[in-house]
């Protein structure tokens, strides 16, 4: 991660922030699950990757976008689990707590994921 450029980090930034922006402007203008939808596009994964070809070339360029997409596969999966549990909790335990357990889950199995998958 130390050999990213100022640029990459900045294009993730912007394609990253806003897709927020825009999935949050449909949930406004098309309701929440329209919302919700949009706000699942991969846009981070997709700016990260994009970022890596200003960053590298020949064979470092693919065995990063290897290692970046297997990355990837495994956080939407994770992501995909905490949507799950949110749309459980969230109605149940209210919003605060919902997102704040929800979130707490998602730390957990994040990092088991690290600790796991680096040794």
């Amino acid at each position: 991660m130390a050999d990213i450029s100022i640029g990459a980090l900045l294009l993730r930034f912007v394609l990253g922030g806003g897709a927020v922006v825009v999935s949050t402007l449909v949930a406004r203008n098309l309701g929440e699950k329209a919302g919700g939808i949009f706000a699942a596009f991969p846009a981070v994964y997709l700016a990260a990757l994009l970022t890596v070809g200003l960053d590298f070339s020949g064979e470092d360029l693919v065995s990063h976008s290897i290692l970046l997409s297997k990355g990837a596969i495994v956080g939407m999966g994770i992501n995909i689990l905490v949507a799950i549990l949110a749309g459980y909790l969230l109605p149940r335990q209210g919003w605060k707590r919902g997102l704040a357990q929800a979130m707490g889950f998602w730390l957990v199995v994040s990092m088991a994921v690290v600790i796991i998958t680096t040794y």
